[in-house]
């Protein structure tokens, strides 16, 4: 990561908060990085040296001119005209890391054989933010390997209770009780 690229992130999280427009920003950085990871090709031409600074961000103008804030748009440009749009990513999850420690939210992971339902994931929400007092933003991840169950992980706690664990734990017993 590139220090001015860390830099612009932490200068643009400041603004965007102090206007009272940062979760605006975060959503649109998401829909940015969707749009970079669908069109991969097009974040290779914003990083090519044998294309103008100057025609580099005008592709940028182009394409989300009037569809995203001006702020963002302006540290798109930043990052093309110094060369640091490879840095994108890493750029929204620091400005995300930020607006998750001012307003109080945690990031969580559940990992489960079948996708949840979002009645689950509200239920679940609802259950860690009990735990923990915080809002958690939580993620499904599916993983068969699982078997039933979850496993639980946010704030460098990991809960367990899936029955590819309980399984082990069987396994781990018997195992010991052999030998």
């Amino acid at each position: 990561m590139n220090r001015a690229a860390k830099n612009y992130a932490d200068a643009l999280f400041e603004v965007a908060y102090e206007e009272e427009i940062d979760d605006l920003l975060l959503n649109q950085f998401s829909d940015v990085r969707r749009l970079f990871d669908e069109n991969p090709d097009y974040v290779k031409l914003l990083y090519a040296p044998n294309i103008a600074k100057a025609e580099r961000t005008a592709l940028l103008d182009e394409a989300l001119s009037g569809r995203i804030h001006p702020y963002l748009l302006n540290f798109l440009k930043l990052l093309c005209e110094n060369g640091y749009m490879y840095d994108y990513g890493y750029c929204e999850t620091r400005y995300r890391t930020y607006y998750n420690t001012i307003h109080g939210i945690i990031a969580g992971v559940a990992i489960t054989a079948v996708p949840l339902k979002p009645e689950q994931m509200e239920k679940l929400r609802a259950r860690l933010y009990q735990i923990s007092g915080k809002t958690v933003d939580l993620i499904n991840r599916v993983d068969p390997s699982v078997l039933g169950g979850i496993r639980l992980k946010y704030e460098g706690v990991e809960l367990d209770g899936t029955v590819r664990q309980r399984l082990d734990g069987i396994e781990k017993t018997l195992l010991d009780a052999v030998l």
